[in-house]
């Protein structure tokens, strides 16, 4: 069911899947900050497919950032393209919005650049006092600049190997967010104090070059003390965007089980590898 939420830069487009219950996932698909929408499987099938084990699902068409070396293109219109923090301060209307709606605990996530928007975003209702009961983040990238792993990088290939190249996704990051904003706090959580970030769930692909910043996030995490379940599957970046495919029933079955003892038991610890 699509409905709208007032957000301060305009109103936010949502999809409700579900019945409204005891647990909420607020959800953002990928696509580098500046492509995507609520009709991609990232973010359709995802939330049609948890939906059915039981969650309730909430999409975000957060605001996009304008197209890398296109600045002009999509600067008009109802909701013109915008670099940070647009992006992030939808995703928190939206969270507070659906709080305020929801009586059972609320999970926030994402793939991609939607899992850097829910671990930034995170940060910034840490702050506020009202964070999340847990966080999603699948193959995502969450420092301003990605750390080098040759190892990681070996594993990429086809036309991967040059659009996910560390200086190609540093270059999306600079367009997403100005380059005077890139170590703020709210920006990119990678690197930040988390101390206090809710328990996580983590899932990497093992052919992707985002796994570099996904393994040094969850070791962030797990350092600050937070409860963390890992998973790398054997796929590569974007798994979630290809449903039917092994990578994506295994993610949201293991999704599905740990966001439901999670939302059961908010302060469990569970880790795994």
């Amino acid at each position: 069911m699509g409905a709208t939420i007032a957000g301060p830069h305009g109103p936010v487009p949502v999809r409700r899947y579900g019945r409204p219950g005891r647990l909420t996932l607020v959800w953002l698909h990928g696509g580098g900050f500046f492509r995507g929408g609520l009709d991609q499987p990232e973010s359709h099938a995802v939330a049609t497919a948890l939906a059915a084990h039981g969650l309730a699902v909430v999409t975000v068409d957060y605001r996009l950032a304008p197209l890398p070396g296109l600045p002009w293109v999509g600067r008009r219109g109802a909701r013109p393209r915008a670099r940070w923090p647009h992006a992030h301060d939808d995703v928190l209307a939206v969270v507070r919005h659906t709080r305020a709606h929801t009586d059972g605990p609320l999970l926030l996530g994402g793939a991609s650049a939607g899992a850097c928007l829910a671990s930034a975003a995170t940060l910034g209702l840490l702050d506020a006092g009202d964070p999340p009961e847990g966080v999603v983040l699948a193959y995502g990238f969450h420092h301003a600049r990605l750390p080098r792993d040759r190892a990681v990088q070996r594993t990429v290939r086809g036309h991967r190997r040059v659009t996910h190249a560390p200086w190609a996704l540093d270059v999306a990051n600079r367009n997403a967010v100005p380059r005077t904003a890139l170590g703020q706090r709210t920006a990119f959580a990678g690197g930040q104090d988390l101390t206090g970030f809710p328990p996580a769930f983590v899932v990497d692909a093992a052919s992707d070059a985002m796994r570099a910043s996904g393994e040094r996030f969850a070791a962030e995490l797990v350092s600050a003390g937070t409860s963390v379940e890992r998973h790398v599957l054997p796929d590569r970046h974007a798994f979630l965007n290809r449903p039917g495919t092994p990578a994506f029933r295994a993610a949201v079955d293991r999704l599905g089980t740990w966001a439901t003892a999670t939302g059961r038991f908010p302060s469990a610890v569970r880790r795994a590898c």
